[in-house]
C-alpha cells in the first residue's frame, strides 16, 4: 500500500494520487475514478503517510489504523462514515484500542472510516497491502524517497537559478555611479 503518495484535499471529498509535479503544482488522479487533474501549490494538502491517531499513550500511524481495520473485518469494506455516533464509536474501539476519546473527534472517525471504504474500492486495502516488505526492499524504498527529495531540491535550485540577479546588480550600481545633479529636482 502506498500511502506515501495518496492524499487528501482540503475542500475536496475522496482521496487522490500523486502522479508528477509541475511548476506551478501537481497533477494528481483520484483513487477511485482514475480521473487526472491538476491542483496548484496553494492547495492544502495532507499525505495519509504522515497523519497519526492519538491513543491514550502514544501515536498510531495511519497505516497501522486500516490494517486494525481490515483484519477486523476480514479486508472487506466496513461500516459506513453515515452510521450512528454510537456505532462509529464502537467501530473505533475495535479499529483502535486505547484511543484518546478526548483528542479523537467524531468527525476524524468519520473520515477514517470514508477514507478507509474509498481505498478498499480503489483497490489498496488487501490482505497483500499490509505484508510488510524485507529488508532489501526497505533498501530501495528508501533510496527512491532520496531520490525524489534530490530532484525536488534540485528543481528548485533550478528555479532561484533562473531569478533576475544580474539585472538589479545591474540597474543599481548605475544609480549609484550617475551624476548627483541628475537627481536634484529642478524648479
Amino acid at each position: 500500500m502506498e500511502l506515501e503518495k495518496i492524499i487528501s484535499i482540503s475542500g475536496k471529498p475522496g482521496l487522490y494520487k500523486l502522479v508528477s509535479q509541475l511548476k506551478n503544482g501537481f497533477i494528481i488522479e483520484d483513487v477511485t475514478t482514475k480521473k487526472k487533474v491538476s491542483i496548484g501549490n496553494s492547495s492544502q494538502v495532507s499525505l495519509l503517510d504522515n497523519i497519526a491517531m492519538f491513543t491514550f499513550d502514544k501515536e498510531v500511524a495511519l497505516f497501522e489504523v486500516f490494517e486494525n481495520i481490515g483484519k477486523a473485518n476480514g479486508f472487506t469494506p466496513t461500516i459506513s462514515h453515515k452510521s450512528t455516533d454510537a456505532e462509529l464509536r464502537t467501530f473505533m474501539d475495535t479499529a483502535l484500542p486505547n484511543y484518546d476519546t478526548d483528542r479523537v473527534y467524531l468527525s476524524d472517525i468519520k473520515k477514517l472510516v470514508q477514507w478507509y471504504n474509498i481505498l478498499h474500492t480503489a483497490g489498496f486495502i488487501t490482505s497483500e497491502s499490509f505484508i510488510k516488505p524485507e529488508e532489501n526492499a526497505d533498501e530501495s524504498t528508501s533510496d527512491e524517497k532520496i531520490d525524489l527529495k534530490q530532484e525536488t531540491k534540485k528543481a528548485a535550485v533550478g528555479k532561484t537559478e533562473k531569478a533576475p540577479t544580474p539585472k538589479i546588480k545591474a540597474s543599481t550600481s548605475a544609480a549609484k555611479s550617475a551624476p548627483k545633479s541628475t537627481h536634484r529636482k529642478q524648479g
